[in-house]
């Protein structure tokens, strides 16, 4: 199965120019962690988390309304091909330790793939589990 059979293709994104503050609310409005930094063209630059936003803004005493999206993203991206596999896909999560992928063709985003979509498809629960087994494997409990 390759990765555009699992893949969410209507991906919710946000300029690099945008306060982080309309990408917060974007985050909680969708019910998602992450959310794509495309140029207008559709080019990806980055991906701004929840975390992103807690620990590049708000720990920092930045004002959301005045730092925008470009300044706090995550620029080292793992991207995967919409023709990849989904076993490729698991074991790239599982290798830069990351919960979801940006989907890229041409360097344009086509889509998101989550662990989640992975786990709910019966035939990758496996694989899912596995990469999820290993993302988790540096957290240290206190």
């Amino acid at each position: 199965m390759n990765v555009s059979d699992l893949m969410t293709d209507a991906v919710v994104t946000v300029s690099p120019d945008e306060p982080v503050s309309v990408a917060a609310r974007l985050l909680y409005r969708h019910n998602i962690g992450a959310i794509p930094v495309c140029t207008a063209d559709g080019r990806l630059r980055g991906i701004l988390t929840d975390r992103d936003i807690t620990l590049r803004c708000v720990a920092t005493d930045n004002d959301p309304d005045r730092t925008t999206v470009g300044e706090i993203m995550s620029r080292s991206l793992v991207t995967i091909s919409p023709n990849d596999t989904v076993e490729e896909a698991a074991e790239r999560m599982a290798q830069a330790q990351v919960r979801r992928l940006p989907v890229v063709e041409g360097g344009r985003l086509v889509g998101m793939l989550a662990l989640g979509d992975m786990a709910k498809t019966h035939q990758f629960t496996m694989e899912a589990s596995k990469a999820l087994a290993e993302i988790s494997s540096n957290v240290r409990k206190r």
